[in-house]
């Protein structure tokens, strides 16, 4: 059976969302009756967030393809433009800050140095360094392309009051860190990235 496709007005409506939490607690009941003393509490946190994840992932997707980019592009030129002038690091800071292996950075920088966002070449005194610079043309996108990106983000979580931002960012940011404790990884990847 299709569904039909939601329209603007849904994602505001009140009964929209009550559906989207009924099919969470949906979804525990039917756990709690089909297997009686099987766990459910984690349904309520892990299904909302991952389907949290999903919009959100998607949905920044879809800005970037607007303003010309994709995300590991944004990572790039982000981690170049956050680092301060003169926007240069080496391709081992890249991959530590970026969070993602060293043969994916040589992709990611050969790729958008071919764009003519990031120059490179090797650096001074250490044999197998190689810096990468933030061009011009890289500096002018990631500035126009992060305001798009957090602007649009900042619209999204605007339901929520600055209180209830703040208390949701300290939740989530307990609860990710007990989460990397646990499974042993510390490791942060961006929802759909390569």
């Amino acid at each position: 059976m299709a569904r039909e496709p939601k329209t603007e007005g849904d994602y505001g409506d009140p009964a929209a969302a009550h559906t989207s939490s009924y099919a969470v607690e949906e979804i525990a009941a039917a756990w709690e009756r089909e297997r009686p003393g099987t766990p459910v509490s984690s349904i309520g946190i892990v299904t909302p967030i991952w389907q949290l994840a999903k919009l959100l992932g998607d949905e920044r997707r879809r800005v970037l393809a607007h303003a010309g980019m994709d995300p590991a592009t944004l990572d790039l030129l982000s981690v170049l433009r956050r680092g301060g002038a003169p926007y240069t690091l080496t391709t081992r800071e890249l991959s530590r800050r970026s969070l993602v292996t060293a043969g994916a950075i040589s992709q990611r920088v050969a790729r958008a140095e071919r764009e003519g966002l990031v120059t490179r070449r090797p650096g001074e005194g250490r044999p197998r360094t190689v810096l990468v610079e933030l061009t011009p043309a890289g500096h002018a996108l990631i500035e126009t392309t992060v305001d798009q990106v957090l602007c649009r983000e900042a619209e999204l979580i605007d339901g929520l009051t600055p209180e209830q931002q703040e208390q949701l960012a300290g939740l989530l940011r307990v609860l990710l860190q007990d989460t990397q404790r646990r499974l042993g990884d510390d490791r942060i990847g961006q929802v759909g990235a390569e």
